[in-house]
């Protein structure tokens, strides 16, 4: 079955990389055509609440994954196609200026790594090989398997090339950095129990660390809750999600992490008080305020005591059940057992805002928090969501769009950048990732900045692209989608992971 599943994914990734492999350029006529006529043969039909706007979509890429820069204004995406990088110096008007050609299944959370070196700020991505890779300009190398780890070099946005790869014992369904900033170490998603972790110092020769030198062969790392993601806090605590709910890992010694915690029975979908809180995965989490944790005091954000995360249920179509968001407390971090308990959660049925009770894909995934208490939330074809988790322990409706043919896996805030660097606050706009759709762009009215669903004003750099490519700060753009490949390989990973 994997066999076969390899073959069909690659012979779709490969056809739509041939035919992606000498793009037009960004301000090529031909592809604003080709755009609009796109965007006028998909529905139109939108749902949306009155305190979102719809700014803009880019339907030439269908999307599944992607990541902000943290010193430049640049938004790299993934998809079966392509590796792309977009200018995002105007935050609501996008806009791709190159493309890597990689045929690539699944690649399902890209992730940004930063390095300082002597020459200046080393910028670059992080891939996981889920099942099927190859590019045109390293056609040497192929993976027809999965469990590898490669590095693109995107430090000039205009030529984005792979630098390196690692195999792995354990799944790189997704990976990502211990510290995005400063990227020398990198987790895998790894398997229900186990997971690899990268020694990305040396870029061009990343290895994965053995976890027990004394046995043969290279040793993947034990977790209580493996299988899916790994997203570190401000604080340098990793929490890792998957089949049995939630960990959180000391992460000070990068290459030796260290249990702290997890959501014990309750996340591991075993508790009779918590139902439904888990009836497939743990998808993602964010820990905010994390250097403000309290031990033992009243569950808020101000304590820093919060875990957000998405529980996953694709295959079921009860829109009741079929994967919520939730907010967890952390009650403590000092090595006590199963110390984060369930505080709240909601389905998208719960948020009143999707017209049908059944839908082929109406699970929450991937989402994103803003400073102040707003999370964006893709929840595939119910729409892009803005929830209100200022009392964590009501979590409410706040903004919604949802189209009529759409499958959104991701929804990100922009983040404000000053001087080409992020500040750590959030502007009011969104971009949702749309296996169906490629990028929508919203605005949504947030609470106490007083401009309403309007974006800000654009802070577009006067210099030319050129100048801004030779000073690497331009981007390079979206990306390509197999809505079957997607359904078959995640089913195979339901089924046999």
């Amino acid at each position: 079955m994997r066999t076969t599943l390899a073959a069909i994914a690659a012979t779709l990734v490969v056809g739509s990389t041939l035919a992606t492999a000498a793009p037009a350029s960004a301000d090529d006529p031909r592809d604003r055509n080709r755009e609009q006529s796109l965007r006028e043969g998909r529905t139109s039909s939108v749902v949306e609440s009155d305190n979102i706007a719809h700014l803009g979509a880019h339907p030439t890429q269908t999307g599944i994954s992607g990541c902000f820069l943290k010193t430049a204004p640049v938004f790299v995406t993934s998809g079966v196609d392509s590796l792309r990088v977009w200018n995002v110096s105007d935050p609501a008007r996008p806009r791709v200026v190159g493309t890597l050609a990689n045929a690539l299944f699944e690649n399902e959370a890209m992730n940004c790594g930063e390095r300082r070196t002597p020459q200046g700020v080393k910028r670059f991505v992080l891939i996981g090989v889920d099942l099927v890779q190859v590019a045109p300009d390293d056609i040497q190398h192929v993976n027809a398997g999965g469990n590898e780890l490669i590095v693109v070099d995107v430090t000039k946005p205009s030529a984005p090339k792979i630098v390196s790869r690692a195999p792995a014992t354990t799944s790189t369904h997704t990976v990502a950095c211990v510290d995005d900033t400063d990227c020398r170490y990198a987790y895998s998603a790894g398997g229900r129990d186990d997971f690899s972790v990268f020694d990305l110092r040396n870029l061009r020769k990343p290895v994965e660390v053995d976890a027990k030198p004394k046995q043969p062969g290279v040793q993947p790392f034990f977790s209580p809750t493996g299988g899916h993601k790994w997203n570190f806090d401000a604080a340098g605590i990793g929490t890792h999600t998957g089949w049995a709910g939630a960990s959180m890992w000391d992460t000070d010694r990068p290459a030796r992490p260290r249990l702290i915690t997890t959501t014990g029975k309750a996340g591991a979908g075993e508790s009779a008080a918590y139902p439904g809180w888990n009836d497939f995965i743990l998808h993602n989490s964010f820990h905010p305020n994390a250097k403000k944790f309290r031990p033992m005091s009243k569950p808020s954000l101000a304590n820093g005591n919060i875990l957000l995360a998405t529980e996953e249920d694709y295959e079921q179509t009860d829109c009741a059940l079929a994967g919520s968001f939730q907010t967890w407390w952390i009650k403590r971090l000092d090595g006590t057992a199963s110390a984060i308990v369930p505080l709240d959660k909601v389905e998208l049925a719960d948020l009143g805002s999707y017209p049908l009770p059944q839908g082929g894909f109406c699970s929450s995934h991937w989402f994103d928090y803003r400073p102040g208490g707003l999370v964006a939330v893709g929840f595939y074809g119910g729409g892009t969501h803005v929830l209100d988790v200022r009392n964590a322990k009501d979590i409410k409706p706040y903004a919604h769009s949802v189209w009529g043919a759409s499958e959104v896996w991701d929804a990100m805030w922009v983040p404000v950048y000053k001087d080409g660097r992020q500040t750590g606050a959030r502007t009011n706009v969104v971009y949702s990732i749309d296996l169906v759709r490629g990028l929508d762009v919203y605005a949504v009215d947030v609470p106490g900045d007083g401009r309403g669903a309007v974006p800000p004003a654009s802070r577009a750099d006067a210099r030319s692209i050129a100048q801004r490519v030779a000073g690497g700060v331009v981007p390079l753009g979206l990306v390509g989608g197999a809505m079957l490949t997607a359904f078959a390989v995640r089913r195979r990973s339901r089924i046999t992971r």
